[in-house]
This record gives C-alpha cells, sequence and structure tokens, in this order.
C-alpha cells in the first residue's frame, strides 16, 4: 500500500508538470539566488566609513530593488579598478582619481563614475598630547604619520596644511611641517601608538581606539576643515553600463534608501546596521564612529556627484603633483542614476 501511495504521488506530480508546460524548479524558485540578481562590489577597502552602503544591505534597500551584494575587499584603488576591468567585479567603490588616471590612459573602456557615497576626508588628526584649542600653527616643527605617497588622504591632508599657510617640509628650523610618508598606512596607528611621530591621521574606529587605549587626542577633523571632494564614489566599466543601465539605476535606487535611512537614523540604529560587517567592533564604537561622521558631515546625502566637488579634488590632485590638467567633468560622471533615484524617492 505504502508503495501504491508513492507512486501515486510521483503520478500527480508529473501530471501537474504536464499541466503546467513542465515548468522546472529554476521557474518556481523562490530563493534569493534565484530572485535576485548578484552585483559583485569591489571596495576600495572595507570600512566603517561606508556606513550608508552596509545599511543599505542589512535594511534590505537592495533586496527591495532585486539585488544581492556581494562584497570583495580590494585593498587598494589601484586592485580595486583592475578588479573592474578585468571584470572580477562589476562595481568598484573607490575615489573617483582611479578613474581620472584610467582615463588619462587612453582606455577605450574606462571607469565612469555613477554615485557618490561619502564628500569629505574622513581621517583624523590625533595629537600625543591633549589640546582642546589646537590650531594648525601647532604643526611647525612637528612631525605627522600622513600615509601613503600619491594617496588621496595624503594629498589632502597636504591640501589642507597648505591652505592653512603651512609649509611641508623636514626643516624644523624654519617652522616647516614633516609629513611623513615612511610608514603604511595599515601600521600608522600603531608606530604611533609606540612613539613614532607626534601626530598621526587615522580614520575610524582607529582614531577612537587610540584614544581609548590612552595613546592619543583627536584635535581636528581633515575632511571638515579641507571641504567637500567627492572621497569615495562608485563606478562601473562604460560596456557594462551599456549592458546592465536598468541594474545600475536600481543599485542607486537601494544606495540612495540607505543614505536617507541613515541621515534620519540615531547613531544606535546606524550602528547596529553596521555591526554585521564589523563583529570585532563594540556596538559602542560604532556608535561613536557614526556620532563622528555625522558631525562632520560625512557622508553624502543623496548619489550625486557634482562638478565643484570633483574640481576640488582635482586641484588637491594638482597640488599633491598626481595630475597635470583636468578632465572633463561628463567624460568619468553620469549623474542620470542619481537624479532618477532622488526623483522616483520624493
Amino acid at each position: 500500500m505504502h508503495k501504491k501511495i508513492i507512486a501515486l504521488s510521483s503520478a500527480l506530480c508529473l501530471g501537474i508538470c504536464c499541466l503546467t508546460g513542465c515548468s522546472s524548479n529554476s521557474d518556481n524558485q523562490t530563493t534569493k539566488e534565484k530572485e535576485l540578481d548578484k552585483v559583485t562590489v569591489a571596495e576600495v577597502t572595507h570600512s566603517v566609513f561606508y556606513a550608508p552602503q552596509y545599511a543599505a544591505i542589512t535594511k534590505g534597500f537592495f533586496e527591495e530593488e532585486g539585488i544581492e551584494i556581494d562584497l570583495i575587499d580590494a585593498q587598494g584603488a589601484d586592485k580595486t579598478m583592475a578588479a573592474l576591468i578585468s571584470g572580477e567585479a562589476d562595481i568598484g567603490l573607490m575615489g573617483p582619481e582611479a578613474s581620472i588616471y584610467v582615463y588619462n590612459q587612453g582606455s577605450d573602456d574606462y571607469a565612469i563614475n555613477f554615485a557618490q557615497l561619502t564628500k569629505r576626508d574622513g581621517s583624523f588628526i590625533v595629537s600625543r598630547e591633549k589640546n582642546d584649542n589646537f590650531s594648525y600653527k601647532d604643526l611647525e616643527g612637528k612631525e605627522i604619520l600622513g600615509g601613503r605617497a600619491g594617496g588621496v588622504p595624503l594629498m589632502t591632508l597636504e591640501y589642507l596644511l597648505k591652505n592653512e599657510g603651512l609649509t611641508i617640509g623636514e626643516n624644523e628650523s624654519k617652522g616647516e611641517v614633516d609629513v611623513r610618508t615612511d610608514v603604511q598606512f595599515g601600521v600608522m596607528a600603531g608606530a604611533f601608538a609606540a612613539g613614532e611621530a607626534d601626530y598621526t591621521t587615522a580614520f575610524e574606529p582607529t582614531a577612537t581606539q587610540l584614544v581609548k587605549e590612552g595613546a592619543g587626542y583627536i584635535v581636528a577633523s581633515v575632511g571638515q576643515d579641507a571641504g567637500e571632494i567627492p572621497f569615495t564614489c562608485y563606478s562601473a566599466t562604460k560596456s557594462y553600463m551599456d549592458e546592465n543601465a536598468d541594474l545600475i539605476q536600481r543599485f542607486t535606487n537601494a544606495l540612495y534608501k540607505g543614505q536617507q535611512w541613515v541621515q534620519e537614523s540615531s547613531d544606535e540604529e546606524v550602528a547596529k546596521a553596521m555591526q554585521p560587517f564589523f563583529e570585532d567592533t563594540s556596538l559602542e564604537d560604532l556608535e561613536i564612529v557614526a556620532q563622528k561622521y555625522k558631525e562632520i558631515d560625512a557622508w553624502a546625502t543623496n548619489p550625486l556627484l557634482k562638478e565643484d566637488s570633483l574640481n576640488r579634488l582635482m586641484d588637491v590632485m594638482i597640488e599633491g603633483g598626481e595630475l597635470d590638467e583636468k578632465v572633463p567633468y561628463d567624460s568619468i560622471v553620469t549623474t542620470t542614476y542619481a537624479e532618477k533615484a532622488i526623483e522616483n524617492n520624493k
């Protein structure tokens, strides 16, 4: 009797399959793998600085747009761009300077920036000594760990120092600021804690950790004092964008929802949204991060990359000796997707 039931069940299933046109499991699949378009995003680094992106993932905004995000920590703008050009990644999250370099190399399939995530440098100046009345003049005759030569954090710092009337060099007798580039970015905090230099620059949560460990004091925000620049943006190659315009639009829609949510949410809520991506960082520290980056207005409130902001970045690059002349804004930026995302979410 048991075998007859199994046989009857099999026959019924077969009959149903025939009546529905023999639809396969893939047609009726309800799993995320079948429902959602998988988009591989290469991050220049995995950082709490990108909170709106992580919030857009954990709050389900990408899923609402039919997208599943696969994140790759490329560990450097050059590697992020390489992943984009090679097709290992669909979308890259990095500074627009990378797309400027590729464009200037004459590549046919260069990267185009379509959405902005952060609008300021996210690093803070950490002093070895407590100073509630910090002035940039205090850096005269001192050493500061600035980061990698050619990197935008270093160029932004030097741009700021020059605008503050300081001279960069190694001659302490003339009151110059010694901006050191001989310590790798990833070990700057450890080197500073071990006694190297008088100041260092540090992104969050590293800056807060240095304070908690009693190794230093946050005295200034590079991003707040240097002004707005498109520090990190999303880009895709021309060919990928042409072939996946609808996907790029849905991606931008989700990002914009994340940006708006972060602006409207409490520091604790933002911290909780980030925490799945930073399990080794306490909720308390993530709240501090959210508070500090909101205070300096670091996160773009919408994905629109403006021309004046890009021009300021190129000014920084020219001042830093990394760019000879500006590239046309319209060549490496499209605002189509950002404008539509904003319009659709009114």
